[in-house]
């Protein structure tokens, strides 16, 4: 890949549009770019190749609220389809798009870009990495469409996208684990860090239970992939009754996010709140602000 196309895309999807929409200001625009307009938004249609499959829906609801009193901020970027006049893909931001939806717009602002296959993932991929909107999965998948599609080295992708080769690796070989212990990464039951102990297990899909279940450390997980056991006494979480576990997840929809509760026995306690990107943890932020 050539070192002009790493740089471009090494400065991040702000950086990009900002080529694209400024150019109105500094003279005649080219016939790849765009600045921003507003288009129907049942003209707009997904792009099946977005890396980013998970969209909680109580994260959408909060968005869709935002979008009813504020509108979109930020502009919606898509390309127009092929064989089909007058209609577009999303490149970038299909979650404001599909909480427009909810809030029950019309009209949206978009930058219609001219770009490759190739650059339209290239895009998806930098914004939703950037924005820590991808699970562990989906970031692992985005790569793996890169370097078997386009030709990137593991070196190439992350100069592009400001990684390091050795996250890049690590990531790739989460793909590595079976589809049960996958799924647990994806709904944030695990993290990136237990996948990476479990990889190396004898039995993934059996200590990613026991994991789960017990509430182990990648620390612990590490320790039992390595010894092949699974001690009894490892990480064990007390059982909860019904009430707390009622609560939790009563908690858990009122919020949007994971929460744990831990009682001790002298009636103390606490309270785990697991949040899987910056933009959940400013959304529970304002919810907890909230009058």
């Amino acid at each position: 890949m050539a070192t002009e196309q790493k740089r471009r895309l090494g400065r991040g999807l702000d950086a990009l549009l900002g080529d694209y929409v400024g150019l109105q200001e500094r003279g005649p625009a080219e016939p790849s770019h765009s600045a921003v307009q507003t288009v129907p938004l049942a003209l707009i249609h997904r792009n099946p190749r977005n890396p980013r499959r998970d969209f909680p829906a109580a994260e959408l609801e909060d968005l869709a609220a935002s979008i009813r009193a504020h509108g979109i901020v930020q502009p919606i970027v898509v390309r127009q389809r092929r064989h089909e006049a007058e209609t577009y893909e999303i490149i970038a931001g299909e979650r404001r798009w599909r909480a427009a939806q909810m809030a029950g717009l019309h009209d949206v602002p978009v930058v219609i870009l001219d770009v490759s296959d190739r650059q339209a993932l290239e895009l998806a991929i930098v914004e939703n990495v950037q924005r820590s909107d991808l699970n562990p999965v989906e970031e692992a998948r985005g790569y793996e469409a890169l370097i078997d599609e386009f030709g990137y080295t593991q070196a190439d992708l992350g100069t592009a996208i400001g990684k390091s080769r050795v996250h890049i690796t690590n990531t790739l070989r989460l793909l590595r684990l079976p589809p049960s212990v996958l799924r647990r990464l994806e709904t944030g039951e695990l993290t990136a860090g237990h996948g990476r102990a479990l990889i190396t297990a004898s039995d993934p899909e059996r200590l990613a239970k026991l994991a789960s279940d017990k509430g182990l450390s990648v620390r612990e997980v590490e320790r039992l992939a390595q010894k092949g056991s699974e001690p009894a006494s490892v990480g064990r979480r007390p059982d909860k009754d019904a009430d707390t576990r009622a609560l939790e997840r009563e908690l858990a929809e009122r919020l949007g996010v994971t929460v744990d509760l831990r009682h001790r026995s002298d009636g103390s306690g606490e309270i785990r709140i697991a949040y899987r990107t910056l933009e959940q943890l400013d959304l529970l932020c304002r919810k907890l602000q909230a009058p």
